[in-house]
């Protein structure tokens, strides 16, 4: 898609929501997270999350060249880095991004002493600013399901629009389950619950991203594993 990324459709809405996740991230679950991506001890509940994003993060770098060698990948949302450092591994060049900068400080210290055969450009700040430059591989694991399916496709576009090969990115798929908590989560007051995640139908997805006429949709795979339910989508430029 050559038009780039324009607030003008949703004046604010993305920028608002950033900020939020910005906050939470940074302040609330912070020690959470740090806990979450580490091999520490945790619930039951929160070993089946981390299952499942050990499943994603696997899904997502399978789908990904084998050698990276002299390709640019951007990390849209790289959290504590486990993707960006396994894709260093493959010999890339990543650019990886997250709003948290506390997350960030996590995964600068996760990869001291590194020897992987790329490299890794540890940022804070918005994974679509157009400063970034462009890239042959964009991944955006988690980052994107905290917005509503339009502020989501409008972002996936601006990513797009400086991507050379292919995009993959999740999003929390509807189910009846998802939908049920989604609407409950909203009556507990914003100081007890985490930024809501916004479950849309495949199916929409895919009629929504048809406006992306340079890409085409490859590879679809639902990884659900205890409270943990992301679908992950690959955008192959055409």
């Amino acid at each position: 898609m050559a038009t780039q990324y324009s607030h003008s459709t949703a004046p604010g809405r993305y920028d608002m929501q950033r900020d939020k996740l910005a906050a939470y991230f940074d302040g609330t679950a912070r020690k959470a997270w740090i806990d979450l991506t580490s091999d520490a001890k945790v619930s039951g509940i929160r070993a089946t999350v981390r299952a499942g994003r050990e499943e994603m993060r696997a899904t997502l770098l399978d789908w990904l060249p084998a050698d990276l060698r002299r390709q640019r990948l951007l990390d849209a949302g790289c959290g504590t880095g486990a993707l960006s450092m396994d894709a260093a591994c493959r010999g890339a060049e990543i650019t990886a991004i997250d709003v948290a900068g506390g997350l960030v400080d996590i995964a600068r210290k996760r990869s001291d002493g590194f020897h992987g055969h790329g490299r890794i450009d540890w940022r804070v700040g918005d994974m679509l600013d157009p400063a970034l430059g462009t890239f042959d591989h964009i991944v955006a694991m988690d980052s994107l399901i905290h917005y509503t399916p339009a502020d989501m496709v409008e972002a996936v576009a601006g990513l797009a629009a400086n991507c050379r090969s292919s995009l993959l990115f999740t999003f929390a798929p509807y189910t009846p389950l998802l939908g049920a908590m989604h609407r409950v989560g909203k009556l507990f007051p914003r100081s007890d619950r985490s930024p809501a995640i916004v479950p849309v139908s495949e199916a929409d997805l895919r009629q929504m991203l048809a406006s992306l006429s340079d890409w085409r949709i490859g590879r679809s795979h639902r990884v659900s594993s205890g409270f943990y339910t992301s679908q992950a989508l690959e955008l192959v430029r055409r």
